[in-house]
């Protein structure tokens, strides 16, 4: 099993110490990253950063107690009380009859090659030079009187877990991205907007003076904006925020909310959610993506999964502890960071594309609004439901009119997910992907 050997008997050597004097299990984690880059306006480069963090993370359980301890001094100094301090208040922690480790027979016993590094790592030169790229292409469109900035930035992270269960693995990843944000208009007429391109290779980053236009673009036509009307009209969710919906259903699937009794698809279990043809995806093993893993934060083996299959719900998202409290097993969900215990997450989520364009999906619309970006949080997850402050641009006769800026868009998820209709044009650039959408019958709250 591809491993660090150094990290990981470091780590191992922490698990030892903790079960001699009086843990009964113990797993360790190690986080390391590496972070640089550059910012640039009108012409200048504003600064450049550079961070290396390492951050360890001991879980110890003594019977049916646990407790977790985290530093970013690995010396042994620093790594001595961390072990007796674990311990102790693993001693005096309150029982929690679902804590421990993941089961054996569920441990990853190799490790595939994802495709998450690609071994560079870029100068300060060529960071800058790509800031100064897409931003110069950004103020070349006519109507763009002003940077907001640019950016290009380089991460590099690594992962290392043991467990005293006999696992130990470790994975790293690369990230390229670079971004840009301009103003159009003039004095009380401003309005700005942003694009960005990410990925995981720098040889898969787009071209910057596309994503420089685009981002120009965007600003210009959102000058002049109207307020609506208050009624109810078919929304169309642009991709940059159709992404949210699909979080929003994840949230409701947590094994960890599911247990609690605390969200609103608890009792949706192989129940039509979405309307026939809907796919929803989860799959940690993409190769290059934005959230892919070759292990959980348990050490359990991933593979992908389908959450929703013809609109109907299959699964839940589960850790360890979650499966435990539903009486299920853990299906390789399970995120952590270095400070905390695991809980259930997802990898690469994806709402899976649709069959007509987004053309055709708003041809039919004779008033509607077309969703660019979301504000606020305004979602109940215990209820589903829905409602957040939105701008965009009104759709008349099938076509995008006027800018649109402070309204408010409200539902409730369950309806919303009812009424979902996704386009044809998936691209995957986050961790979350989605189309086009489009949802009818929503309100919208305007004057």
């Amino acid at each position: 099993m591809a491993q660090s050997p150094d990290r990981s008997e470091l780590l191992q050597d922490l698990i030892s110490r903790a079960k001699s004097i009086g843990a009964d299990t113990a797993d360790a984690l190690m986080v390391e990253s590496t972070s640089f880059g550059a910012s640039f306006r009108l012409g200048k480069v504003e600064d450049i950063e550079r961070s290396e963090t390492q951050d360890l993370g001991l879980r110890v359980m003594v019977g049916k107690r646990q407790a977790v301890v985290s530093t970013t001094d690995v010396s042994a100094r620093a790594l001595d009380p961390l072990v007796e301090r674990a311990v102790a208040m693993a001693k005096v922690a309150p029982e929690d009859p679902y804590c421990g480790l993941a089961d054996p027979a569920q441990l990853a016993k190799s490790i595939p090659d994802l495709e998450l590094d690609d071994g560079s790592e870029p100068n300060a030169d060529t960071l800058i030079e790509r800031a100064r790229a897409v931003e110069e292409a950004a103020l070349a469109v006519e109507g763009v009187t002003n940077s907001g900035g640019a950016g290009a930035s380089f991460g590099r992270a690594a992962i290392t877990l043991v467990t005293s269960d006999g696992f130990a693995g470790h994975y790293g990843g690369t990230n390229h991205s670079f971004s840009c944000s301009v103003i159009a208009g003039e004095g009380t007429a401003m309005e700005r907007d942003y694009d960005y391109s990410t990925a995981r290779h720098m040889s898969d980053l787009e071209d910057t003076g596309p994503v420089g236009t685009r981002a120009g673009e965007k600003a210009v036509n959102r000058l002049n904006p109207r307020k609506a009307k208050s009624c109810q009209v078919p929304i169309i969710y642009d991709p940059r925020v159709s992404g949210g919906l699909v979080g929003h259903f994840a949230g409701g699937i947590s094994g960890a909310a599911v247990a609690r009794g605390t969200s609103f698809l608890k009792d949706a279990m192989d129940t039509q959610i979405f309307a026939p043809g809907i796919r929803i995806t989860d799959d940690p093993l993409k190769r290059r993506g934005r959230g892919s893993k070759p292990f959980d934060g348990e050490g359990v083996a991933t593979g992908p999964l389908t959450l929703i299959d013809d609109g109907r719900l299959m699964t839940w998202l589960l850790d360890t502890s979650t499966a435990k409290q539903l009486g299920l097993v853990s299906n390789g969900r399970a995120a952590r960071g270095t400070g905390g215990t695991p809980s259930p997450s997802t990898t690469n989520l994806t709402l899976e594309a649709g069959t007509l364009s987004p053309e055709d999906l708003i041809a039919d619309i004779k008033s509607g609004f077309y969703v660019t970006e979301m504000i606020g949080m305004g979602v109940n997850g215990l209820t589903g439901d829905y409602s957040r402050g939105a701008s965009g641009f009104w759709i008349e006769d099938g076509k995008l009119t006027y800018a649109v800026s402070e309204v408010t868009v409200a539902g409730n998820l369950k309806d919303m997910f009812a009424h979902l209709t996704p386009a044809n044009d998936l691209v995957f650039r986050m961790a979350t992907n989605a189309p086009t959408v489009r949802i009818e019958g929503m309100t919208v709250a305007g004057t």
